[in-house]
């Protein structure tokens, strides 16, 4: 217990640490360049105290929770030996976890209303609710089939820089032909993805999966899953954009 404790009082200054630069930059620009009271004190300060407790919490549950776990599964898969069963695990994690992202969440939906006012779907709930989960689902399905890409890359050890090469000329290619709307999107898109719940459990397992094949390299061969996730979003939300 006491060690605990004495995990999450480091965890707590180094979040206050990491902190530390975005607040001198807000105060030198407001205070110095801006030379404007910063506007309601006691609420920043009260915001960014749960901003600190936040991202304690949160790294420090995914030092204790969410690595372990993930690495943990991934042995478990290459002890069992089965790939079917292993890639089912890694689309299904892709996919869950995309699903739930608060970013992507937030992102859909921002885009489903710019779309209802620009007149690409009807004005009304529903059509906003649907071009938002549609999206949101083309994201989780392209990020869990990268999760599957990138697990068979690292079962067969092949290399991650022409496979990666190779997304971004089919991306700049889809480029030209999707339609303009859904481009920025589709960019968006790759980044959202890779958030606080996808990158901690896929990051684990990659790792966790290169640690238990012999002839694979955790530094070399653990991780690049990340890779995979950000890229594929773009080619399916440009094909989602055409097909609509």
């Amino acid at each position: 217990m006491k060690s605990s404790f004495l995990a999450l009082g480091r965890s707590m200054m180094g979040s206050l640490r990491d902190l530390a630069p975005i607040v001198l930059v807000i105060g030198f620009f407001q205070l110095v360049v801006l030379q404007q009271p910063l506007p309601d004190f006691i609420g920043l300060v009260i915001g960014l105290a749960c901003v600190v407790l936040g991202l304690t919490f949160f790294i420090f549950g995914l030092d204790m929770g969410l690595f372990p776990i993930g690495e943990s599964m991934a042995h478990a898969f290459a002890r069992k030996g089965s790939v079917f069963w292993l890639l089912t695990f890694a689309f299904a994690l892709g996919f869950g976890t995309t699903v739930a992202e608060p970013a992507l969440i937030a992102v859909a939906d921002e885009a489903a209303t710019v779309a209802s006012i620009g007149g690409m779907i009807a004005n009304d709930e529903a059509a906003r609710a649907s071009y938002a989960n549609g999206l949101r689902f083309t994201v989780a399905m392209s990020v869990g089939l990268a999760i599957v890409l990138g697990v068979l890359r690292i079962l067969k050890g092949w290399s991650i820089q022409y496979m990666i090469i190779a997304g971004y000329i089919l991306v700049v290619i889809m480029t030209a032909f999707a339609p303009r709307e859904i481009i920025g999107i589709a960019y968006d898109s790759g980044g959202v993805t890779t958030s606080t719940i996808t990158v901690p459990l896929v990051t684990a397992l990659g790792v966790g999966l290169a640690s238990s094949i012999e002839g694979r390299n955790p530094m070399i061969d653990g991780f690049g899953l990340i890779a995979f996730a950000s890229l594929t979003p773009m080619i399916f939300v440009m094909a989602y954009g055409m097909v609509i």
